[in-house]
């Protein structure tokens, strides 16, 4: 019961993610990002973030956590819409997915979940800032998602404060 309920819950924030989307490419005007290319870390859990973006409103984001324990890598697509008028505050909504292998100290740690491969999809929602006259851009956002290899489970506390450089 408890596996159904994680998957509800998934479902429900991946179906507001969705109409986030929808709403935002139906009644916003289109973001164009001040930056290309940004290489830096994302706070909780410590992590190296690069974002590309790939059309003026849209952006490939890759994430890799280490930890003493394992590896997680994550690969997000995302959708920018201006955030109440403003010249570089964006917010910005999307999905993608994740790889981790942990180790046998993990299991040992924490019972519940198995030592080897995870495999899982994440959905994205935050806000972005990219100081003017400055290369650095900043980003906190909610990063949930569910695993269905290695062990089915909801995570709703992925997500963080990103500090990048950014390259035109």
């Amino acid at each position: 019961m408890n596996a159904m309920k994680n998957i509800f819950i998934f479902a429900l924030c991946f179906s507001v993610i969705g109409k986030i989307q929808v709403h935002s490419q139906t009644s916003n005007p289109e973001f164009n990002a001040s930056y290309q290319k940004a290489l830096g870390v994302k706070l909780y859990p410590g992590a190296i973030s690069y974002k590309q973006f790939i059309r003026a409103n849209k952006a490939v984001e890759a994430v890799g956590f280490l930890s003493v324990d394992g590896f997680q890598a994550t690969i997000l697509y995302e959708k920018y819409t201006p955030f109440a008028n403003t010249e570089n505050l964006a917010w910005y909504v999307g999905y993608g997915g994740h790889m981790a292998i942990w180790n046998e100290e993990w299991k040992k740690s924490n019972s519940a979940h198995k030592a080897g491969i995870a495999v899982g999809v994440d959905g994205i929602l935050g806000l972005d800032y990219k100081i003017k006259d400055a290369p650095l851009n900043f980003s906190i956002d909610w990063q949930p998602s569910f695993n269905f290899v290695g062990g089915s489970y909801f995570e709703s506390g992925w997500g963080g404060i990103g500090v990048r450089y950014t390259i035109k």
